[in-house]
């Protein structure tokens, strides 16, 4: 097959597994920046332009879309699809995903857990809204951040109102969250592809900090999930209407909650934690559902 994957940097970890996983298959591959492809929307003549050549004879793309190119990025994966062409990450799942309000109100409308989440839309609602967030301490999150970045702890009242004025006043949308204290600064993170749990692993934060990603100096170890915490990783990914992804769940006493679905999870924590060849599967899943 001739895939392509939507990659800002053909150096990073993910976008050489996946390189390296193809080829093992005997698939040509190679890696297109999404931010440097130019698109013609004709009537039943659209195309994908890559150094002002049109990408074609493509069987299936992988995008890997960061975060600060997420909407231009669905609207070339968007444009790949008009074209009947295989994906794996849809434009409107990706962009369901990645605002994690919307992501949240989604898979608790659905019945899926989530920790009690609050957004703030004006400087006049925080006091009351601060109360309603007690007792403290409470988490405050960019709606758009990831890997941690734009993630605080707030130890009381009036420290959750000075990180709520800041954060307005640079007009960034943001949530507030229930600080789950059982969770013990660890969470776990589920990877899913073509609705099989693949891999599974628990992310301990490092001492100091209550954030448990890797990129923040967190530690991890592969777990087997319980059956409740499959359930709720397997339904998340399946309402957001996603093949590929790492769901990330607190353990809680009323059971799994949701974090977030990352539609474009990293694989270097996966597969150095699981040992898995997790890009190998994500191959397979080409293989098995390309039109």
């Amino acid at each position: 097959m001739n895939i392509i994957i939507l990659s800002r940097n053909p150096s990073l970890y993910s976008t050489q597994s996946l390189v390296d996983a193809a080829r093992r298959r005997n698939h040509y591959v190679r890696v297109i920046d999404h931010m440097s492809c130019d698109l013609i929307i004709d009537s039943g003549r659209s195309k994908v332009l890559y150094n002002n050549q049109p990408i074609e004879r493509i069987d299936a793309i992988i995008p890997r879309i960061g975060s600060t190119a997420t909407t231009y990025g669905a609207a070339v994966i968007r444009q790949f699809e008009s074209q009947g062409i295989f994906s794996t990450l849809h434009a409107e799942p990706l962009l369901k995903a990645r605002d994690k309000l919307s992501c949240l109100q989604i898979l608790g409308s659905n019945g899926v857990g989530v920790p009690k989440t609050v957004y703030c839309s004006s400087l006049f609602t925080i006091p009351f809204l601060l109360e309603q967030m007690e007792p403290y301490p409470i988490i405050i999150k960019l709606v758009t951040g990831t890997q941690g970045m734009g993630v605080i702890l707030a130890e009381n009242k009036s420290n959750a109102e000075s990180i709520l004025e800041a954060f307005h006043s640079t007009k960034e949308k943001v949530i507030m969250q229930k600080f789950i204290k059982e969770a013990k600064g660890a969470d776990i993170r589920a990877f899913v592809v073509n609705g099989e749990v693949v891999g599974a692993m628990k992310r301990q934060a490092r001492p100091g900090d209550f954030r448990s990603n890797l990129h923040r100096g967190g530690t991890a170890e592969i777990i087997k999930l319980s059956k409740s915490e499959e359930e709720t990783a397997l339904r998340s990914v399946e309402i957001l209407g996603l093949s590929v992804a790492g769901v990330d769940m607190l353990k809680t006493h009323q059971g799994p909650v949701v974090l977030e679905v990352n539609a474009s999870p990293g694989l270097e924590g996966i597969e150095g934690t699981t040992g898995m060849d997790i890009a190998g599967k994500i191959i397979t899943f080409i293989e098995e559902n390309r039109k």
